[in-house]
């Protein structure tokens, strides 16, 4: 229900590649936050990759984590307005299918959580320039909705320079980054890389790297960690509404 004078504040998480773990990492915030008794709003404004279920029916598995998360309180329509069957990026999903993704519902879906919850987590797609529609990344929609961004980054070898070219992206666009989340996909030892990613990102970077997460730990966020970084090697509480911001801010 809307509340007038309820001030939603919002994260707009991000990623430095397709399958760093968005939708894993948006899906555990809303837990917690969940848990904290937090009013919770999960927003993807777009989705492209459709599954068969046992049943039979299309879903998209995105859209069934975040609803999940949030114990599906709200439709999922709300979620996620625009949804395409092919795994590819949007445009090129909805062109496929004789359509074409709408700007501006895009953003007018984006309003409709204004006033509902406390806090909107928005998901985008890939990473900052996917393609959103034929014209527009994500990075545009992202400056106009005006939240701060969390942006995720695999663990492991290359990470550094896909970070910080995001990182380079938003400051190019004037988007505020709330932090950076190094994902531990896969948990592999071999590769010395996922030892010194945090640290070498903290020496090359503003936005804060606030934690090292493991994508197959279920346990809540005050029990993560960062790791190579000597003053956050115990586990820590991420505050995310600290980091969250208004609209337009």
């Amino acid at each position: 229900m809307n509340k007038p004078g309820r001030q939603t504040r919002g994260l707009f998480i991000t990623g430095t590649d397709t399958g760093v773990g968005k939708t894993w990492m948006t899906a555990m915030i809303a837990r917690e936050l969940m848990g904290d008794g937090t009013e919770i709003g999960v927003y993807k404004p777009v989705c492209s990759g459709m599954e068969i279920g046992p049943d039979g029916e299309k879903f998209w598995p995105d859209i069934a984590i975040l609803s999940e998360a949030i114990g599906r309180r709200y439709p999922a329509e709300r979620i996620c307005p625009q949804r395409f069957e092919a795994p590819l990026a949007p445009p090129v999903a909805a062109r496929l299918e004789g359509m074409t993704v709408d700007s501006s519902r895009l953003r007018s879906a984006a309003r409709w959580w204004r006033g509902r919850v406390d806090l909107l987590l928005i998901e985008g797609v890939g990473g900052l320039l996917c393609p959103l529609t034929e014209t527009e990344t994500v990075a545009d929609l992202a400056g106009d909705l005006g939240y701060p961004l969390l942006i995720v980054g695999r663990l492991g070898l290359g990470t550094i320079n896909h970070t910080l070219l995001t990182v380079e992206t938003a400051r190019s666009r004037g988007l505020p980054v709330a932090g950076i989340i190094l994902n531990d996909l896969d948990g592999r030892s071999a590769d010395i890389s996922r030892d010194t990613n945090p640290a070498e990102l903290a020496a090359r970077c503003n936005p804060p790297v606030l934690a090292v997460v493991s994508h197959q730990q279920q346990a809540p966020m005050e029990r993560w960690k960062v790791t190579g970084l000597p003053q956050l090697r115990q586990p820590i509480r991420i505050d995310w509404r600290a980091l969250a911001g208004t609209q337009g801010d």
